[in-house]
This record gives structure tokens, C-alpha cells and sequence, in this order.
């Protein structure tokens, strides 16, 4: 394994200096249609279509785009899917930026794990009640969970590479028991919750979430997509009035994230980390929310975590919930090869990661402490996963990722975590 990993590093050190160097410039609108083929352990086999389409201007700033928009309709062997359509907009702002995202996620079978990572159990093969057929499938960690969300985001420069921010987003959240055939006469985790009120009753249906959202951006990278060397800094206070349902559930936020790209042998190879911290300052957030990362700029279509493709890569897909937590990606990224094709610059990239989530603000521990069935008792351990990606980018801003990971503890999920999306985690 040594002498492999040696051989490996030689050979992407050297292959500089036979890849082309003398890129194509792109300028004007560019469309790159494709079929959706992915795959994602949480979800199942993905399909469907998509387009991104970007405009170059002149191409004085290529690889910087002035204007992408990316649409998709795609589903998931395992019953959810997707309506997408997104847009970021780098010349509509005089020295700022545009945002936006609408999206419509259906999720039949949706995780749910319970409070706190590790102080809830996790055990695949839950299934409850007792004394069901020998070939029934767990929904014991199953829900259904419906999304609509829209949001808007803007930034401006101050000075320099630092920026003011704010955006509004809203969200409106359905959720209900397992209704699928294949599950019928089984119990779950979350008809439990609902049972001893931590899910409380006027929450169980889902509600409305609208953030209001303003902070500073201090952006010094390459590139936005496939960066090889700056800095990325958003700090941000979300403010989310209850006032549609009117439930009690305003509350005041913080999110911090830093990441850094640090060349460590040209633009091909580049040690890459990003921290991030988020934290609830007042109010209550319901339980249906506490899985929202609150970026103003997504990387991902899924914003959610700690736990799957947007978060910590392996972990189970929001397996730990809390009203605050600190997590760290860590990568070093290959960019291996470069070629030309279609008129088009392509890199083949790979990207070993380390990723680790901790929570520093519990959800509604002491209530879980009441019911011992349902607390574990380890919730102030962190949670690691390590694992490989390997990716396609075009034009240093189209990136068709796989990534694989696993757990280092059982309790944040069994076998190998596996994804094929698109775009780096940060």
C-alpha cells in the first residue's frame, strides 16, 4: 500500500508536464444538457435530466462565469425526487453576486434517527412490533417528509475581498408517519417520538420556516467551483419569526464557515479544509428544522445534515440532530490529468477526506433522558468518517463527483456510504 500511494503521488506530481496546458477560452453562453445517473446509499439510484448553462461574456475572466443556471427534475429508486432550478448570477450586482435556489423535494421514505447522535441507539435491523415475518423489511427508522424551498441570496463588496450578505428564505415542511405498503403494520422511531411528546403535537405535521439572513463574506478563491488556493469565510445571524404558524418556535441563529485551499504542489494538488460552526442564540427551533445548515450559497442541493452527501460524508443521513454542532471536512485534492473533448476542458481529480461533526448544543436532551428506551447516553462524542471521491470537472466549473465513505462507529450507520452527484462539498 506504500509503495502504491508513492507511485501515485510521483505520477500526478509528473503529469503537468504531459497534459495540455494551452486551455480553451470560453466565452459567450455555453449549454451542457446531460442525463441525471447517480446513486446515493441514503437514496437509491438517481435518474432524470438536467442543464447547466453559463455565460462567459468575452472571456476575459474565464474559468469565472458572469451568469449560471442549472435546472433539473430527477427521482430516486427508493421513492423520493427532485424539482430544481437555481441561479448565480456574478454581474447583475455591480461588484456583488445573486443567488437564488427553488426546489421541490418528495421523500416517502425519509431518515429519522432520533435526538442527539449518539445518544440514540442505532440498530439496522430494528423492527417493531416483534414477531413479524422473518423477511420484513426495518421501516423502524423510516418517516415521509415533503419540502418546498425558496430562497434569495445577495452579496456586495465592502472592500477589497470582503463583502456584506443577506438573503430571505422559506420553507415549508410536511412530515408524517411511513405510509408505504412494503411497512404496513410496523411501528417506527417517529411514531414513538410523537407518542412521548418529544415531537411535539403541534409540530408532527410539519409548518413554515421563514429566515431572514445577513452576515459578511470574505471570498479570496480562484475559483468558485474547483478551487485551488484562497480562503471562503461566511458568518451570518438567521433570524426565523414565527409568524405564519404560530407556534413559538421564533429563534435567533449563528453560522460561521471558514474554508482554505492551500496549494501544496502548483494548481495540481491542494490540501483543502473547511470548519464550520452553527448555533442557536434564542428561541426554539422545531424538530423538523434542526437538520438545516443555514448557507446563504449552496454547493449542494441537499443543505441538511450532520450526515450524508452535504455534510459528513458516511455518516447516516441526518443521524445527528441538535441546535448546534461544529463539523470538519478535511481533503487533499489531485487534480490528475487534463484533456480536451467536445471543445471543452476536462481535469480527472481524486480527493481522500477526512470528515468529523460534534454536537455543542443538544436538542431537547433531558426530555430524551426521561425515556431511557430512547437515550444512549453518548451524545458528547464526536462522530468521524473517512473515504475517497473521485471526480470529472469541465471547464473548472462542472464537477461530476463519486464519493465513498464510512463510519468509524457503528452507531452512525453499517456498510459502505456511497454518492455520484455533482459539485465538491466545499
Amino acid at each position: 500500500m506504500k509503495k502504491l500511494c508513492l507511485l501515485l503521488t510521483a505520477v500526478s506530481l509528473s503529469l503537468p508536464i504531459l497534459a495540455q496546458k494551452n486551455e480553451i477560452i470560453k466565452t459567450g453562453w455555453n449549454f451542457g444538457p446531460l442525463p441525471v445517473v447517480g446513486f446515493d446509499s441514503d437514496l437509491g439510484f438517481q435518474y432524470g435530466v438536467c442543464c447547466d448553462i453559463f455565460n462567459y461574456g468575452d472571456g476575459t475572466n474565464y474559468p469565472q462565469y458572469n451568469y449560471k443556471i442549472n435546472v433539473e427534475a430527477s427521482t430516486y429508486t427508493k421513492g423520493s425526487s427532485v424539482l430544481r432550478t437555481y441561479g448565480d448570477f456574478k454581474t447583475l450586482i455591480p461588484d456583488g453576486k445573486l443567488f437564488f435556489d427553488v426546489t421541490y423535494f418528495n421523500a416517502p421514505k425519509f431518515g429519522f434517527y432520533g435526538f442527539n447522535g449518539f445518544a440514540s441507539q442505532y440498530d439496522p435491523n430494528t423492527i417493531f412490533p416483534v414477531g413479524l415475518p422473518a423477511d420484513t423489511k426495518s421501516g423502524y427508522y423510516l418517516m415521509s417528509r415533503n419540502q418546498f424551498r425558496a430562497v434569495v441570496s445577495a452579496r456586495k463588496t465592502i472592500t477589497g475581498n470582503l463583502s456584506w450578505a443577506a438573503g430571505l428564505a422559506f420553507y415549508h415542511i410536511k412530515t408524517a408517519p411511513l405510509g408505504l405498503k412494503d411497512y404496513e403494520g410496523q411501528s417506527t422511531l417517529f411514531d414513538a417520538y410523537k407518542i412521548y411528546d418529544l415531537i411535539r403535537p403541534n409540530e408532527e405535521n410539519g409548518g413554515n420556516v421563514t429566515q431572514l439572513r445577513a452576515g459578511l463574506v470574505y471570498d479570496s478563491r480562484d475559483h468558485d467551483s474547483d478551487p485551488t488556493r484562497g480562503q471562503n469565510i461566511e458568518l451570518s445571524l438567521v433570524y426565523s419569526p414565527d409568524f405564519i404558524d404560530g407556534n413559538g418556535y421564533s429563534n435567533l441563529g449563528m453560522h460561521l464557515s471558514y474554508s482554505h485551499f492551500l496549494p501544496v504542489f502548483t494548481d495540481r494538488l491542494t490540501f483543502a479544509y473547511r470548519a464550520l460552526v452553527q448555533t442557536k442564540l434564542w428561541g426554539e427551533i422545531p424538530y423538523y428544522f434542526t437538520n438545516n445548515i443555514n448557507s446563504m450559497f449552496f454547493r449542494k442541493m441537499y443543505t441538511e445534515g450532520l450526515g450524508g452527501n452535504a455534510s459528513v460524508r458516511g455518516l447516516n443521513r441526518n443521524g445527528v440532530l441538535a441546535d448546534g454542532f461544529l463539523m470538519l471536512n478535511a481533503e487533499l485534492r489531485w487534480r490528475i490529468y487534463d484533456f480536451k473533448f467536445i471543445n471543452q476542458n476536462w481535469q480527472i481529480a481524486t480527493n481522500p477526506f477526512f470528515d468529523m461533526g460534534e454536537i455543542l448544543q443538544p436538542y431537547r436532551l433531558e426530555e430524551q433522558k426521561n425515556h431511557p428506551d430512547y437515550y444512549n447516553g453518548g451524545e458528547k462524542k464526536p462522530h468521524f468518517t473517512a473515504g475517497l471521491g473521485i471526480k470529472l470537472i469541465m471547464n473548472h466549473n462542472m464537477v461530476v463527483s463519486f464519493e465513498g465513505g464510512k463510519p468509524f462507529d457503528k452507531n452512525d450507520g453499517t456498510g459502505l456510504w456511497t454518492n455520484i452527484g455533482f459539485n465538491y462539498l466545499f
